[in-house]
Parts: structure tokens; C-alpha cells; sequence
């Protein structure tokens, strides 16, 4: 299995830990303590020796802030995980608040006199968070203090698990579609016109697409814990445990970067401080201890220059995304016809689902791991928009209930995200209506035309409209962006309220509108979809651009309305169900293909 359904963090835990941890502040001389879920190299996901927020709180969303103070403490989410943070964390110590920094920096001015002081790790934060607080925080007369020793870290000791040292592999040039030789050139182009001398680039995901290679340092993500540096002229140089190097990949880094040791980043940084040279680093994505280190003339601010390149796939990655959900859409649909004969049974629980789920993704034979931990949310825990099923938590699918199923799949070919919610038994009158509205959303999505320079703010609210006639609404974005075997969230472009990249043909973005019920049911459809290139529109004046559907996977028939439907709304769900029997029709067996008929039947 690569889903574990155990929990390194636990409520019990947090009342020992925290204490342990303000004996540590004490002697360290802070007030506060920063406990972000980061580590040094600003991704989104982290190693299990860097889950620091887990540990000390419980929290195992992907997202969040705790706040230790001598007395006080508080964990900080987005609107994804306010109902799993109560679930999750200790409510005797910990005080739950929305994940904004004029609330963060509100709620340690409460806490805090003036003079007080707030200690954080200096590789832990990006410039641009830090900035920010100190901005916040400079009227309340309270400093942010770097530390030199993560005090996390300390507390945990030797109960902390290792860095991950895993090998590194070659992407093969069939699937990644450029070489690296083609990409470097690409991101040095941009800096020399940008008049920098170098480019420091720390996230996991843009030194494996730059220099095609992958990896499994960090679960579900086929990428290698590594720094690089790319000068505008020269070879760059790649910093990584030579431990994850065998002779192959090391021989394809060594064509087009020189391989030094982790370490060696401090020294290489300095001496490019010492040299006077102009260093690019993405405030949103590096480490503070970069940018102080490098000081306020040796760097300028601007983007990973990799995360817009990758965004924007190539034919092959194009080509490979197609054949990735062929399979995916598959497997799904043996499991979804296992699904509706054992489901109503009454005896099969969220982690016999997520089981079932991975071994008919194995046996496509293609199966490199999954995308993110399989959200199984049965019921209520459907309503827990990144639910995570832990034997603790885990129930049984109930006749009358929802069953949210997100889940998706890495190939060498593609990486896949896809959500249906499934009727157990006879579903009830609201369920069915805030169903058919999360897919008239999704529909919305899926058919929009728009022009050259539309952001995903523009069409977020396509999403959202069906909901707000009835007074509803998700809090959440409606769609991020998908990486070719790399993050299953990907930046730059978002469909969202933040959503100020414009989409770019060639990039791959999810549309998954929700609703969900607090201690009743969830609902979220979400499938993968490509934008294309911009085509002339009968008797229009511009370019428009659309969108096409990847995912290929029946969307349940048995809650949707049809009277809420409107005729093309009803066009495009049969049209997309014709196109799924077709294609996957052919790719199982004969009972298989029997259910996807009936799954796939005309709505009229």
C-alpha cells in the first residue's frame, strides 16, 4: 500500500509536547514560537522529518500555522480545514482562527505586550511571509527573533524520523518531452534579460522538471529533496545527497550541472554575496535565511522561473496526460462497479474503500504511487474537505449516506486527480439538489469560452453561481493546476478567488465546485482538464479559448435532478458520458462494461 492510514500526531500527545516546547522558549528567550507546516525548501507538501505542525498539534492538513506562546496557543487554517481542525487538534490548548496574517498578527498582539518577541526558524519562512508579519507586527512593538536551532526539532529529538534519502531516477525523455540542455537555456534566457546573474531555485518539483529527474523523498510527490543554482552563463550546479545518486543519474546531472553536497549551499550563497553578484530569488517560495543572508543588494525578487515553463505542458507531457486518464478513467471504473455491488452490503469502511481503490490502480501495472492520500469520507466525514481516514476515524458506508471518494494516481505519463461523491442507497431530496448544483457549477466550468488574458478569477464565480441562487457556497477554490508526474497541485494559474495568473494554453487545472454539510455529507466533482489553444468563434470577432475534459469517469446519474438542468447543461452531461462509455468501454471487462452502460445512460 502507499496510503498509511496512521497518524503521527495525536491530541493526546500535544499537552507533553507543547510543554516541552515552551521550556525550550524560556531558554531561548522568546515569547512566541512559529510552528509552520514547511520545510527548507518552501513546498507544499513536507517529508515526515519535517511534519513539525503534526507533531506538536495533531493537524495533518497541508496547510496551517500554530502559535506557541508561554500561556496561549492557536493552530491557523484555511476555510479547507476548519471542520478537521477540531477533529484534529486539542480545543484545552489550542485556539482555532482563520489562516490570514492581519489575523495572525491581530491574534499575537492580543497575547503579546510591546517588547515581546516572537522566535521563528529562519529556513522555515519565506521572505515574503516574513516581511509581511514583521509589517504587522512593527506597530504592535513586537519583533520576529530567527533562531539558530529549530526548538521543534530539539523537543522531538531522537523520535524524529530521518531526511529521506531516496534515489534518484532519470525522467525519460519520451514523457518529459525536452531535455534539460532546452530548459536550462529557457531559464537562462529569462535571466539575462532580467539582468540577474543567477537564479536560486529551492522547490522540489521545479529542480525535477528542470533537470528530468524524479524521485520519492516525499510522499506521493516523485520528486528528490534538492537545492540548484543556475547562473545566467556557466553550468548551474544541483545541491543533493550524493547517497541518492547511483552511476546513471549521476552521469545525466553531471551533463548539465555540477553535484555538490547540501552543505556546500551555504558557502556557494556566500560567495555569491562576496562577489557582488545579483541573485533572483522568489520571495513567495525562499527561505528567509536566503534573502537576509544575500542581503538587500545581492538579490532581487522575482518568480521561480521554472513554475510558469512547467505549467504550460509540452506534446508529450499533452499526449502522456491523455493516456494517463484512459488508464486512470479504467481502473476507476472497475472499481466505481465493484463500488455499487459492495457498498450496499453495509459492511465495507472508508479504509477497505481506499484499499480496493489502490489495488485496481495496481494492476494496471503503470501504478508509480498515488497523488495525495485518498480522501474516504463516508457521511459526515465527507463534509471534511481534506478528510484523511485513520483507523480512529474510519466508518462504515451507510445506505442513505454520501460517499465522497478524491483520489488520484502518479504514472510515468501523466499524474491524475479525480473526485465523485456516490449515492449509497436512496439519497434524500437535498442531497439530490445541492448535488445537481455543484454539477451545474462544474458544468459551467468545463463549457466556458473566454478569451486571451482571462485569470481564474474570472471564471470562478461560473462555479459558484447555482449555489449562490439557493444561499450556498464551498470554501475553497475551484481548481489548481496539475504537474506531468511531478506535484498534483501545481501552480502558477489556480481557478479561485486568488486566481490572478492568466490560464495559458497547455496547462492542465482541476474543476471541482463542492458543497458540504457540516456532520452530514459532503459533495465535490471534480475532473482534469487541459486548456486549449485559442480558435475563432462563428461569427465572433476574437479568439476564444476552452477547455478540454481529461477525466474519464462516470459522474453519478442517481443524484442528479434533471428538471434543474437546463437542455445544453443536459447536452454536456450525456455527451461526456457518451464519450466515457466509448473510450473506456473498451478497456474492461465484459461485467465492468456492463455497469458503465447503465452508469452512462442518456439523462432525458
Amino acid at each position: 500500500m502507499f496510503q498509511s492510514f496512521e497518524s503521527s500526531g495525536s491530541p493526546d500527545l500535544s499537552q507533553p509536547r507543547v510543554q516541552d516546547v515552551r521550556r525550550l522558549m524560556a531558554l531561548a528567550k522568546v515569547d512566541m514560537l512559529l510552528v509552520p507546516r514547511a520545510d527548507e525548501h518552501q513546498g507544499e507538501y513536507v517529508p515526515a522529518s519535517a511534519d513539525r505542525l503534526r507533531w506538536v498539534t495533531g493537524f495533518s492538513g497541508s496547510a496551517g500555522l500554530a502559535i506557541i506562546g508561554a500561556k496561549s496557543a492557536a493552530v491557523f487554517v484555511d476555510g479547507r480545514y476548519t471542520v478537521q481542525v477540531k477533529a484534529e487538534c486539542d480545543a484545552k490548548i489550542f485556539e482555532f482562527a482563520d489562516f490570514k496574517w492581519e489575523t495572525i498578527a491581530a491574534w499575537i498582539g492580543e497575547k503579546l505586550p510591546r517588547g515581546g518577541t516572537v522566535g521563528f526558524d529562519p529556513w522555515l519562512h519565506t521572505i515574503a511571509v516574513t516581511a509581511k508579519l514583521e509589517g504587522l507586527l512593527k506597530p504592535k512593538g513586537i519583533k520576529l527573533k530567527p533562531l539558530p536551532r529549530n526548538l521543534i526539532d530539539k523537543a522531538w529529538g531522537a523520535e524524529r524520523p530521518g531526511v529521506p534519502q531516496q534515489p534518484v531516477v532519470i525522467h525519460p525523455q519520451r514523457h518529459a518531452g525536452r531535455t534539460s540542455e532546452d530548459k536550462l537555456q529557457d531559464v537562462q534566457k529569462r535571466l539575462a534579460t532580467d539582468g540577474q546573474d543567477a537564479v536560486i531555485l529551492t522547490l522540489p518539483d521545479s529542480i525535477a522538471w528542470l533537470f528530468n529527474i524524479r524521485g520519492s523523498d516525499i510522499p506521493h510527490n516523485p520528486v528528490a529533496l534538492a537545492f540548484a543554482i543556475v547562473p545566467a552563463k556557466g553550468k548551474a550546479e544541483i545541491f543533493i545527497d550524493g547517497a541518492k545518486l547511483d552511476k546513471d543519474s549521476r552521469a545525466h546531472l553531471a551533463a548539465v550541472a555540477r553535484i555538490s553536497p547540501p552543505d556546500a549551499l551555504k558557502d556557494r550563497v556566500a560567495a555569491l554575496k562576496k562577489g557582488g553578484r545579483i541573485v533572483r530569488l522568489d520571495s513567495g517560495t525562499a527561505a528567509y535565511w536566503l534573502g537576509r543572508t544575500l542581503g538587500p543588494k545581492g538579490y532581487r525578487a522575482g518568480g521561480d522561473p521554472c513554475i510558469a515553463l512547467k505549467a504550460v505542458k509540452n506534446k508529450a507531457e499533452i499526449a502522456g496526460a491523455r493516456t494517463a486518464h484512459v488508464r486512470d478513467g479504467a481502473a476507476l471504473a472497475r472499481y466505481l462497479a465493484w463500488l455499487d455491488r459492495e457498498a450496499p452490503k453495509g459492511t465495507l469502511d472508508e479504509i477497505e474503500a481506499v484499499t480496493a481503490l489502490e489495488i485496481e490502480r495496481s494492476k494496471t501495472q503503470a501504478l508509480k504511487d498515488i497523488s495525495f492520500d485518498t480522501i474516504s469520507g463516508s457521511g459526515p466525514n465527507g463534509a471534511i474537505v481534506h478528510y484523511r481516514v485513520t483507523p480512529k476515524t474510519n466508518r462504515r458506508l451507510k445506505a442513505g449516506e454520501l460517499f465522497l471518494l478524491d483520489s488520484g494516481a502518479q504514472y510515468l505519463d501523466g499524474t491524475t486527480d479525480v473526485t465523485r461523491t456516490i449515492a449509497i442507497g436512496t439519497p434524500s431530496d437535498e442531497m439530490r439538489d445541492r448535488f445537481t448544483r455543484v454539477l451545474k457549477g462544474h458544468i459551467a466550468v468545463a463549457t466556458a469560452v473566454f478569451p486571451k488574458g482571462t485569470r481564474g478569477i474570472d471564471l470562478d464565480p461560473f462555479a459558484r453561481r447555482a449555489l449562490w441562487e439557493a444561499g450556498l457556497d464551498y470554501d475553497h477554490g475551484t481548481g489548481h493546476g496539475v504537474g506531468s508526474y511531478l506535484s498534483v497541485h501545481e501552480g502558477p494559474q489556480s481557478i479561485s478567488r486568488a486566481g490572478m495568473v492568466p490560464l495559458e494554453p497547455g496547462m492542465i487545472i482541476s474543476n471541482e465546485p463542492g458543497y458540504y454539510k457540516e456532520g452530514a455529507y459532503g459533495i465535490r466533482i471534480e475532473n482534469l482538464v487541459l486548456v486549449k489553444k485559442p480558435a475563432k468563434v462563428t461569427g465572433g470577432d476574437r479568439e476564444m479559448m476552452a477547455f478540454e475534459t481529461l477525466t474519464l469517469v462516470p459522474i453519478d446519474r442517481r443524484l442528479v435532478v434533471a428538471e434543474l438542468l437546463t437542455p445544453s447543461e443536459t447536452a454536456w452531461l450525456n455527451a461526456y458520458h457518451a464519450a466515457v462509455r466509448d473510450v473506456i468501454g473498451r478497456e474492461v471487462d465484459g461485467e465492468t462494461r456492463a455497469w458503465l452502460d447503465q452508469a452512462t445512460a442518456e439523462i432525458r
